[in-house]
């Protein structure tokens, strides 16, 4: 794999494969918009936040989680909220996306490695025609927040005047990168997040639909886009869509069955909205972290299914986090083989490499075993609910934002677990791995091992 490497003058100060790259291009966005938010300049107090709840905050916003340790719209100035907007921008379509996009713009040629950098960035197949996938890449992601803005907006201006334009960019962005801030806190709590905004469809399904594009991927987008063309789609492309459907009928259905009755949450709303709740939920814990009602309220099942959720996100390639719901597909569909006695496991009729299947079964290994980790850890730190904390800490690894409201009130050291899960959850568990890894043994790599014997469930 080419490597990138950096010299001021004539030392070589680091050399970095497209995966550390993109690994490290997250961590130095982090860095600087941690800085930043942490000037006084940016808080509406005039006082600084302090370090850690600046990290956290910069963290969330670039990962496109959502998690909060202070009210946005109370917490922050305009200043603070651009840069947060901004973050949210950056980390959901991917410095090196950005960077691409721009040099492309300005006329300058993209090298071999540049494209590299760029093919890892979006998870694209190849690097072949990946600039002109990265320009498409960029401006359809305007054009939807253009679209959602304006949709917003004409919502919002009756109810917050002119300032409801800005409301309207703010959220259709925040939205469509999957990241869950809001400035409803600042109203007296009436318009906290989206939970008196039920009755309004325009709001609900705008916010809803631009969550589900943004996590759909860049390479569904194309794929879509040239249907008319090629007569087909990638079977990457089905397993998404399917899998987007059905997993948010099912969370519908379910949170429908287990809310609707729950004086707490839906239990006050009519049937309509009740109906738009339930789906809005089911939309939002594919990483979004919008709430449309009191997430502490909900029954324990219903957490116990939104974690489910939260913690198969969206697609590869998409402004969304969790393991991906192409990985659960995959793993689903080698659960059934393995029951119906074949060796390979098929999906519509396409065989799944066994290279697919083991990356697929790492991801999810290592996304159970960071999650269960972060979550025992703060429970020995914090005490009180685990379902609460568990909720937390998928959350945070899902990159959604969603909290039954304990993250402001955690220890130093609980919020450090959660800036690390949020970061492992956003670059991914292997890439992260990878990342760390120094140098592969290449003899290793060439040596066949004998076969051993090893029984098994």
């Amino acid at each position: 794999m080419a490597k990138i490497t950096f010299r001021i003058g004539t030392n070589r100060i680091m050399r970095l494969s497209p995966t550390r790259m993109v690994v490290f291009s997250f961590a130095v966005i982090i860095l600087i918009g941690s800085i930043l938010l942490s000037l006084p300049a940016v808080s509406n107090s005039g006082k600084s936040i302090g370090y850690l709840n600046a990290l956290f905050t910069a963290t969330s916003a670039t990962c496109v989680t959502g998690l909060i340790v202070a009210d946005t719209y109370t917490q922050w100035n305009i200043y603070g909220q651009i840069i947060i907007l901004c973050l949210i921008q950056a980390g959901g379509l991917g410095i090196i996306t950005l960077a691409t996009f721009f040099s492309a713009l300005l006329g300058r040629k993209v090298s071999l490695k540049g494209m590299l950098l760029a093919q890892e960035s979006i998870n694209h197949f190849s690097f072949e025609g990946v600039v002109r996938l990265v320009k498409r890449v960029v401006l359809v992601t305007l054009a939807f927040e253009t679209l959602g803005a304006l949709i917003l907006s004409i919502r919002f201006i009756p109810i917050f005047g002119l300032k409801g334009i800005y409301m309207g960019i703010f959220h259709s962005i925040t939205a469509f990168c999957n990241a869950g801030f809001d400035l409803m806190g600042g109203y007296s709590g009436e318009y906290s997040s989206l939970t008196s905004f039920n009755n309004d469809p325009v709001v609900i399904y705008t916010i809803a639909a631009l969550i589900i594009i943004g996590g759909l991927g860049f390479l569904v987008w194309k794929d879509l886009y040239e249907y008319k063309k090629n007569k087909s789609l990638f079977l990457h492309t089905k397993l998404v869509l399917i899998m987007t459907v059905l997993l948010i009928l099912l969370g519908a259905v379910f949170f429908f069955v287990f809310e609707s009755n729950n004086p707490l949450t839906m239990g006050k709303l009519n049937f309509f909205e009740k109906i738009n709740a339930s789906i809005f939920h089911s939309v939002t814990t594919r990483t979004a972290g919008y709430n449309s009602v009191p997430l502490n309220e909900m029954q324990d099942i219903s957490k116990v299914a939104t974690v489910l959720l939260m913690f198969i996100g969206a697609a590869p390639g998409s402004t969304a986090g969790g393991v991906k719901i192409t990985t659960f597909g995959v793993i689903v569909a080698a659960i059934f083989s393995q029951i119906s006695g074949s060796s390979e496991t098929v999906i519509f009729r396409r065989r799944v490499p066994h290279y697919v299947v083991n990356k697929a079964l790492s991801i999810i290994g290592l996304s159970a075993m960071v999650v269960i980790a972060v979550a025992t850890v703060i429970l020995a730190i914090e005490g009180g609910s685990f379902i609460n904390i568990f909720y937390e800490a998928t959350s945070a690894f899902g990159t959604v934002g969603l909290s039954t409201g304990i993250t402001p009130t955690l220890h130093s050291v609980s919020k450090l677990l959660l800036i690390l899960t949020m970061f492992l959850g956003r670059v991914g568990p292997v890439s992260f791995a990878i990342a760390l890894t120094l140098r592969a043994n290449k003899k290793d790599m060439d040596m066949v091992y004998p076969e051993g014997k090893v029984i098994v469930g």
